[in-house]
């Protein structure tokens, strides 16, 4: 195995849930940050806050995180809407809404799913499935089955994604987790290869999965997310099933 030099790490459920710090998550960042060996970047599929606004929650709960240290799947989004001159409806929850400025919704020419909870009733999703009926483009943020949430797991915007694509026929293009390519421009700016990468997330599928298809290497934790046995599902060895972030930590500052 190649030794690891780049660490990509997950962020809700696997740092922290909400406005709530994962117990032990700062100091164990810290050591990783500190032994020197490792670039790091945080990956999140995250649409319910602007990447702005989720740095200022980061560093309310005192995580050593640079804003341009962190790749979100709302930046990918925007990158295709801009290269292909496309006007969206955006189904986005309004905290991330000025990731979007500059962006031309007017008569639109495509669909953009996001977590949005108050936009996904049926006068808006019949909005949005008589559009891809007309030949408007339909692109998926992500397509999370859920998410965890203090009060417990919640519904992720898959499934209202399936939903439109199984009403109009249209598939959607998936910009975030689990798509390779958001994996790989992830690490863009190392001299790596795949496999000297390794991800750390609560998600088998759209975190672990993910990575291993882009060539990756994964640790999963079990947290947030997490479902027990989940990791039976996956095409690859995990480098470690852990039980929180601290344990992967610890894991690579042995291991590397």
């Amino acid at each position: 195995m190649n030794s690891i030099k780049v660490v990509l790490i997950d962020l809700s459920g696997t740092i922290h849930i909400e406005d709530e710090e994962i117990p032990g998550c700062v100091e164990a960042l810290e050591k990783l940050r500190s032994c020197g060996k490792f670039k790091i970047k945080f990956v999140t599929n995250t649409t319910r806050e602007s990447k702005k606004r989720l740095h200022s929650l980061l560093k309310q709960l005192k995580f050593n995180i640079d804003e341009n240290e962190i790749f979100t799947s709302l930046t990918a989004a925007y990158k295709l809407i801009e290269s292909q001159q496309l006007r969206p409806l955006l189904f986005l929850d309004p905290n991330a809404i000025e990731d979007f400025e500059g962006i031309n919704t007017e008569n639109p020419n495509s669909v953009v799913i996001g977590l949005a909870p108050d936009m996904f009733d049926y006068e808006h999703l019949n909005k949005a499935f008589r559009l891809l009926l007309n030949g408007a483009k339909l692109i998926g943020i992500h397509k999370a089955k859920f998410y965890r949430r203090k009060d417990g797991l919640a519904m992720g915007p898959g499934a209202f994604l399936s939903a439109l694509e199984f009403s109009s026929g249209t598939k959607a293009e998936i910009v975030g987790k689990p798509s390779k390519e958001f994996f790989l421009s992830s690490i863009s700016e190392f001299d790596v290869l795949p496999e000297e990468c390794v991800m750390i997330g609560d998600d088998a599928n759209d975190d672990i999965q993910g990575a291993f298809n882009a060539g990756f290497q994964g640790i999963l934790v079990k947290t947030g997310k997490y479902r027990e046995n989940s990791e039976q599902l996956l095409s690859k060895k995990l480098l470690l099933l852990a039980d929180n972030f601290t344990q992967a930590v610890d894991y690579l500052l042995l291991n590397n």
